[in-house]
Protein backbone atom coordinates (compact mmCIF):
# COMPACT_ATOMS: atom_id res chain seq x y z
CA UNK A 1 0.00 0.00 0.00
CA UNK A 2 1.30 3.43 -0.90
CA UNK A 3 0.13 6.84 -1.93
CA UNK A 4 1.54 9.13 -4.58
CA UNK A 5 2.41 11.89 -4.71
CA UNK A 6 3.29 12.55 -1.08
CA UNK A 7 3.34 15.41 -0.12
CA UNK A 8 0.51 16.46 -2.42
CA UNK A 9 -1.94 19.23 -3.34
CA UNK A 10 -4.84 18.63 -3.83
CA UNK A 11 -5.01 14.98 -5.06
CA UNK A 12 -3.24 11.80 -4.05
CA UNK A 13 -3.80 8.23 -5.17
CA UNK A 14 -3.64 5.39 -2.65
CA UNK A 15 -2.97 2.04 -4.30
CA UNK A 16 -3.23 -1.46 -2.85
CA UNK A 17 -3.33 -5.07 -4.02
CA UNK A 18 -5.63 -7.91 -3.00
CA UNK A 19 -4.74 -11.56 -3.50
CA UNK A 20 -8.40 -12.61 -3.10
CA UNK A 21 -11.80 -10.92 -3.04
CA UNK A 22 -12.24 -9.10 0.27
CA UNK A 23 -14.22 -6.40 2.06
CA UNK A 24 -12.09 -3.26 2.04
CA UNK A 25 -12.26 -0.04 4.03
CA UNK A 26 -9.93 2.89 3.27
CA UNK A 27 -10.32 5.83 5.64
CA UNK A 28 -8.46 9.14 6.05
CA UNK A 29 -7.86 10.50 9.59
CA UNK A 30 -6.50 13.82 10.85
CA UNK A 31 -3.58 14.10 13.27
CA UNK A 32 -6.00 13.84 16.24
CA UNK A 33 -7.45 10.57 14.96
CA UNK A 34 -10.73 12.04 13.78
CA UNK A 35 -12.19 10.53 10.63
CA UNK A 36 -11.97 12.96 7.70
CA UNK A 37 -13.44 10.82 4.91
CA UNK A 38 -14.09 7.21 3.98
CA UNK A 39 -12.75 6.67 0.46
CA UNK A 40 -13.68 2.99 0.13
CA UNK A 41 -16.06 0.74 2.02
CA UNK A 42 -17.05 -2.19 -0.16
CA UNK A 43 -16.25 -5.64 -1.51
CA UNK A 44 -13.36 -5.74 -4.01
CA UNK A 45 -12.16 -8.53 -6.30
CA UNK A 46 -8.55 -9.74 -6.37
CA UNK A 47 -6.10 -7.45 -8.15
CA UNK A 48 -4.79 -3.89 -8.03
CA UNK A 49 -7.04 -1.13 -6.70
CA UNK A 50 -6.81 2.55 -5.87
CA UNK A 51 -8.61 5.30 -4.03
CA UNK A 52 -8.19 8.98 -4.87
CA UNK A 53 -8.42 11.66 -2.19
CA UNK A 54 -9.07 15.26 -3.16
CA UNK A 55 -7.94 17.24 -0.11
CA UNK A 56 -8.89 20.68 -1.42
CA UNK A 57 -11.35 21.16 1.47
CA UNK A 58 -8.89 20.42 4.32
CA UNK A 59 -6.01 22.37 5.85
CA UNK A 60 -2.35 21.70 5.16
CA UNK A 61 -0.84 19.19 7.53
CA UNK A 62 -0.24 15.55 8.37
CA UNK A 63 -3.00 13.00 7.85
CA UNK A 64 -3.15 9.22 8.06
CA UNK A 65 -4.80 6.64 5.86
CA UNK A 66 -5.82 3.22 7.11
CA UNK A 67 -6.59 0.20 4.98
CA UNK A 68 -8.62 -2.52 6.71
CA UNK A 69 -9.29 -5.78 4.87
CA UNK A 70 -11.76 -8.39 6.11
CA UNK A 71 -13.05 -11.74 4.96
CA UNK A 72 -16.39 -12.91 6.37
CA UNK A 73 -16.14 -10.20 9.02
CA UNK A 74 -12.74 -11.40 10.26
CA UNK A 75 -9.79 -9.01 10.08
CA UNK A 76 -7.17 -10.28 7.63
CA UNK A 77 -5.03 -7.16 7.15
CA UNK A 78 -4.68 -3.66 8.60
CA UNK A 79 -2.12 -0.95 7.84
CA UNK A 80 -1.86 2.76 8.57
CA UNK A 81 0.43 5.22 6.78
CA UNK A 82 1.10 8.95 6.87
CA UNK A 83 0.47 11.48 4.12
CA UNK A 84 1.07 15.23 3.94
CA UNK A 85 -1.13 17.93 2.43
CA UNK A 86 0.88 20.99 1.32
CA UNK A 87 -0.97 24.09 0.14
Amino acid sequence: MKNYPNPFNPNTTISFDLSEARNVELVIYDILGREVITLISSQHIAGQHKGVWNASNVASGVYFYRLVVRQDGILSYKETKKLVVLK
